[in-house]
Formats: C-alpha cells, structure tokens, sequence
C-alpha cells in the first residue's frame, strides 16, 4: 500500500500555479485586477514577446504597506477578505490570495511598491519562490511588478505555450475587457515597445469601447438598461451590421467582473434571434450589478465562473431587457407601431423556433433576396460555360452536340489540371492506363426536371432521386478547393481595386499568427499599415465574394480553433466557407446544367451530405411511392 506524502511548500505552489496561471495573459489580468482594487486610476502594462520573456504591471492604487512586503506572496495571503463569512459579500477581483504566491513560483519576480504614509517604497526580489533580497527602494505612490521569465522553471509549461502573436493576442483581449468593465481608469498597454491600447478613464462605457473597438462599432450600438430590488442590468449591444461570426465580441460583467456564463449568453442571443441573421452573433456589453449574496463567485480559481441564486429569473430579465430596446429602435428606426413588428418571441425551452422566427422577420427575408440577387460563379469550374449563359434547347440533336461539347471540354480541364474525373465511358477507356480515375458513388441519372427552382427531379430504374441543387453544388466546391489547397494548386484572380482592412490589435495578431494559411489557401494580402492589411488577390473558385466579410469570417474561425489545430482542419473551414459562391435556392437551371451538377456529384469523394452536414440526395423507390399512393398495402 503506497503511503500518504505531505507535498512541501515549493511543491504545492507550482501546482497550484498550474491553475491560477494557466499563461501570460492570466498573470496579467490577475495584476491588473490587483491594481483595480488598491484604487488605481492610471494602469500601465507592458510585455516582451507576449508576456513570455517579460510582464510589467505599474498603477497609482494606494501601494503596499512596508511591513507586508514580504506577506503578499505568502500562499492564501490576502488583505480582500479576514474570515469565511467575508466570502458571501465580495465586492473586489481578487480575495482567494495565491495569485502572486503562483506567479513567484514559477517566474522571476521584482515588486516595489509604496504606501501613502511612507516617503520611501520596498523592493523584492523573488525567483522560483525564494526570496532573493528585500530593501528600500525610491519609487512613486503605487506599485510595480515585474515578471520575468515565466514558467523557465517548468518547461513542461513552457512548452505548451503558443507563439508570442498568439499570447500578445490573448492578453490584449483581456485588457480590452477589464478596460470596458472599468471606464473610469485609464489603461495602457505596450506590446514590444509598440502602443496597443489606450483609454483615458473618463468613466463614459460609450468613450471606452470607441478606443476598444474603434468608430464602427460605437455607431452601431444601443444602450439598454432595467433595475430591479436586487439588480440592475445595463450596457449596449449592437445591430446586425456589426454581428459577427464568433462569440469573441460579446463581453459579460458581473460586479464588475469578466465572467463566461452560458445562462446570460443565451438570454441576449435569444431576445436577438428575431433581428440577426443565421450563424451570427451579436456585439454586446453587458453589466449586471447585484447583492453579493446572490451570487457565488468561489467556483473556479480563475474566477471565470459564477454562479446565481436563482438562474431563471436572471435569464427572464435579461431576455426582457435587451428584447425591448430591440423592439424600440426597430420602431424608432422604422417609425411604425411597436405592435406591427414581429412580435414572435422564441420560446425559451425551444432552440429550433428561435431560427424559425428569422424567416418571418422583414431582417431576415431581405437579407435572404440579396443573396439571391447576387450569384458568383465559379470562373474555375469545369461547366462554369454553362452556368453563365445557358441556351435553350430546341431539339435532341442540338443538346447531343452541346453535351458532346461540354464532354470534350470538360475532359482537356480535367486533364490539365490533374483532376482524374470519370465523365463518361469513351473518357474512362482511353485513360484507364494513364489516370486512376475516382469510383461513381451513385448511378447515373435520367435527370427528370426541377421542383420549385430548388431541387432537381431524376430517376435511375424503380428509383426517384431528389438532389438539393445549393447542397451538391456547395459539395463540389467544397472539394475542388479542399484538394486544390491540398496540393498547392490554388488559383488567384486579382482584384481591380485592392480592399483594405483596418482590425482590431486582436485580429491583426491573429491574421500574423496564421499568414502562411491565408496565402496556401490563394490569398495574397500585404500589410499597410498599423493592424492594416491589403487584399490583392483571392481564390478564382469564390466568385466574386464579398471580400471583408470572407475574410473576417475565416479569421474567426481560426480564432476559435486555435494554433492547436491541424492545417487541414483549418483549410476545411475555409472551404466551407467558399462554398458561398454555389448556385442558391430558386435559381432555374436548364437541364444541361442539371446534367453537368449531378454527373459531377457522382464523382467526388462524399457526394451524399454537404459540407455543413445536411443531405444533399433523396431517394424514394417506386414501392414507397406506390404504398403513398394507396396502390399496395
């Protein structure tokens, strides 16, 4: 029977290190919030390489008693809270006390700081948790600290650290937030030298997501604000043209504090369904101040999670809070009655009739007649002829020649560009040498017709076939530029005017992080200044995209993987995303066209679901359709 070992202090403290400082951006903010709550009104951060070879935390608060110099990094030293009880009525950031313990442990650590009362500051030097030296020291009213080297003395830590772009990222992303939750102080941060953020703590929310997020974003949000006996629930949130493909823009305050919470989430998500577009997600920034002993914020030693008394009424006065200043600026905007909008609200217990609402929102149908109007064409598909002006046919010789045509025309591309595709028989017999050609997945179809210019009608035997026309066509592009990407053989056009993008520090380090992806998958972008790029070409096989949007949409989806992801992973999102420029519902296709679509499915690597996973093919017997029809039992 092993033995029980009582783990020393040095020990204990990297362990629990592992916790409170998962990466730089966590010491950050767990000094950060330090500098909020000794009254700090001027707050400065710098870092070296994303926080990995240097952080450095200087504010103005009320400092650190001489006499406790030393306390401070002494596990569960803290002056927040005295006893249990002090737990249930927390009105600071911190009170759990291992934060700087953690961070001495696995870093090397020089604090100065001086109180108020004192003409002169104290000065300590901490590596690895041993005290180096303690003296005097001539410092301004406030506290500086500086953290070196972190993790140089668990490289097993180290090592699973991302790259400096990603970590400066992440850090700016948690001064962005503590900066909004905190309007009246005034942030700095400098990343290698170079000024990131800058707010000037005029304690206006509206002044500091302008210097957060720019002018864009200010423009296009609306306050919203209730109060209740035991809360009160208030900030701004933004309207569709600033809604965004990730939750990254969507920022909840408790108390003053940044939290995740899925229950809130979903409460403004849900009061905004009626006025969004499928798959994006609204801008907000939400505070909800409410007596401490509602909530319980010892859950998690990050201090990320929260967790409340009574989670049904948070989520209905949420829902009802945001829900109405939606309501009231559509009337505003429109100048019309509150009761002529749609007034569907999404059942809280339902997820599906939140989408369902969309259809009926006037939002939502114009949105979904631009997409119709505009139709990309694949310029690189090897039928695109076809699609872009297909003629009528007047007899059964005239389409024999247009598809002997198409045939031989399909087959020179396919060979040029590597593509083994097995289009009809007199193909497949004379390259059975030369290609390995691809296997039909299904048989090949007497194309019947089209149903209500969305779906295409066709027949093999006793058997009815029903293909969505947008889902094949999204599945063929989505390969075509999948294997394209794969072998390197991507296909610039470039653009007549180069479009230019102004991002978010955030974003721009995000885009450095993942440049080579952006260029494989046949993009050429250049910088052009501060956190500005240019975009000069882009992949034939999109169309013609709208540029921006494309391009914020990939980066957001690589900002939700990770660098942990495979490059294939993050090439399939890519894809999925160029499927964009398939042919859309109720566009009439002549029957060449069907043809073309269908021969082609045939032939890919999964032909039966589209790239987002729902079907693309339906298929009924004549036994089912008889026994539809009453002719058989």
């Amino acid at each position: 029977m092993k033995r029980v070992n009582v783990l020393d202090l040095e020990t204990s403290n990297k362990i629990a290190a592992g916790e409170v400082v998962e990466r730089p951006f966590s010491v950050v903010k767990e000094l950060v919030e330090n500098s909020i709550d000794s009254g700090a009104k001027n707050i400065t951060v710098e870092t070296i390489d994303g926080g990995q070879k240097s952080i450095k935390v200087l504010d103005d608060g009320d400092g650190i008693h001489a006499d406790d110099i030393e306390k401070v990094f002494m596990p569960h030293a803290t002056s927040k809270i005295k006893n249990i009880e002090d737990v249930y009525s927390i009105n600071t950031m911190g009170f759990r006390g291992e934060a700087l313990a953690s961070i001495a442990s696995v870093s090397n650590t020089v604090l100065r700081s001086r109180a108020e009362e004192f003409d002169f500051g104290k000065e300590i030097s901490i590596s690895g948790g041993n005290i180096n030296y303690i003296k005097d020291a001539a410092c301004n009213l406030g506290t500086t600290i500086e953290v070196n080297d972190l993790f140089f003395n668990v490289p097993a830590r180290k090592k699973f650290l991302k790259s400096s772009s990603r970590e400066s990222a992440y850090i700016t992303d948690i001064l962005n937030r503590l900066s909004l939750a905190h309007s009246d102080v005034s942030f700095k941060l400098i990343n290698n030298g170079k000024k990131v953020l800058t707010t000037y703590g005029t304690g206006n929310l509206l002044d500091a997501i302008r210097c957060v997020y720019g002018k864009t974003i200010c423009d296009n949000v609306l306050t919203f604000e209730r109060h209740t006996d035991i809360m009160s629930i208030y900030g701004y949130i933004g309207n569709s043209e600033i809604s965004r493909g990730s939750r990254n823009n969507e920022s909840i305050f408790v108390n003053k504090r940044y939290i995740k919470n899925k229950l809130i989430t979903a409460a403004v998500e849900n009061a905004f369904k009626s006025f969004l577009m499928i798959n994006k997600y609204p801008f907000f920034v939400l505070f909800l101040d409410i007596f401490p002993e509602y909530i319980d914020v010892n859950v998690h030693p990050t201090k990320s999670e929260i967790k409340f008394r009574d989670d049904r009424e948070i989520f209905k006065i949420i829902f009802d809070t945001v829900h109405a200043a939606l309501r009231d600026s559509i009337k505003d905007s429109f100048n019309i009655p509150v009761e002529e909008i749609n007034n569907d609200l999404p059942d809280i217990g339902d997820k599906n009739k939140g989408e369902d609402s969309l259809t009926k929102d006037g939002l939502g149908k114009i949105e979904n007649k631009k997409d119709l109007i505009q139709l990309p064409i694949d310029l690189n598909s090897k039928w695109q002829h076809n699609y872009e002006s297909p003629k009528p046919a007047q007899d059964k010789s005239y389409i024999k020649n247009q598809i002997q045509e198409y045939n031989s025309k399909d087959f020179q591309l396919c060979k040029e560009n590597n593509e083994l595709l097995k289009i009809d028989s007199n193909c497949k017999n004379e390259n059975d040498e030369k290609n390995i050609e691809m296997e039909a997945k299904f048989p090949k179809l007497n194309v019947i017709g089209q149903f209500h210019n969305t779906y295409i009608l066709a027949q093999y035997g006793d058997t009815l076939y029903l293909i969505d026309q947008h889902a094949a066509h999204e599945k063929i592009l989505f390969e075509k530029y999948k294997n394209s990407i794969k072998e390197n053989d991507v296909i610039a056009q470039i653009l007549i005017t180069p479009v230019i993008i102004e991002l978010y520090h955030e974003d721009f380090l995000y885009y450095t992080d993942n440049k080579e992806i952006f260029s494989k998958a046949g993009f050429n972008i250049e910088i052009f200044g501060d956190n500005t790029i240019s975009i000069r070409e882009v992949p034939l096989i999109l169309g013609k995209p709208d540029v921006k949007n494309l391009f914020m949409d990939i980066l957001e989806n690589l900002k939700n993987m990770g660098s942990g992801e495979t490059w294939t992973i993050k090439y399939n999102a890519i894809a999925k995303l160029a499927c964009k420029a398939a042919i859309k519902a109720n566009d009439n296709l002549s029957n060449i066209e069907m043809d073309a679509l269908v021969e082609d499915l045939r032939f890919i690597e999964d032909p039966f679901n589209c790239p987002h996973g729902r079907p693309t093919i339906i298929k009924f017997t004549l036994n089912e359709l008889e026994k539809k029809f009453k002719r058989i039992q």
